[in-house]
């Protein structure tokens, strides 16, 4: 099962246009946000996605947590508060937006630990375990705004920059 992974879109709706294509030409399966989407228009431009969205909200969606949290249910997305702990294809996956959260909630039976909050890459094996974090997808600069393409059988994670 291959997933696609995003953070931060910080509606950026030229770029999340961008993912969207990316991803469906990419053939994932399941799309997971990390955190930090911000308005309800981004969660609109998601719903071209050839695969259901899942997320967590981060930091900067508080202010507009109700209005995210109702387009994300009328168009079929599942979002909640940080953490989710989701079993795909054999493999536990906890998703936090801040890398910080991970405490205290992580475990031994967790094969992946998603995040987003820094902007930064950041694809590191640890007693086999894969922390990822595609790193940043709202800047302005072709080249270096970047999604992910996660593998789950092998948990190799792919960049895609755009």
């Amino acid at each position: 099962m291959r997933i696609g992974v995003v953070s931060d879109t910080h509606n950026n709706l030229k770029n999340v246009a961008r993912i969207v294509a990316l991803f469906n030409d990419a053939g994932v399966e399941r799309v997971i946000h990390t955190g930090d989407v911000t308005r309800p228009g981004t969660l609109e431009r998601f719903a071209d996605l050839d695969a259901p969205l899942i997320g967590v909200y981060g930091n900067n969606d508080m202010g507009e947590r109700p209005e995210l949290a109702a387009v994300a249910r009328r168009l079929g997305f599942e979002f909640s508060a940080p953490p989710l702990d989701l079993t795909w294809h054999g493999r536990r996956i906890l998703v936090v937006h801040d890398p910080l959260d991970f405490q205290g909630v992580i475990s031994i039976h967790h094969d992946v630990a998603l995040h987003g909050h820094t902007h930064r890459l950041r694809i590191e094996h640890d007693a086999g375990r894969l922390w990822f974090n595609p790193g940043e997808c709202a800047g302005h600069m072709p080249g270096l705004n970047a999604i992910g393409v996660l593998d789950l059988d092998t948990l190799s994670p792919a960049i895609l920059r755009f």
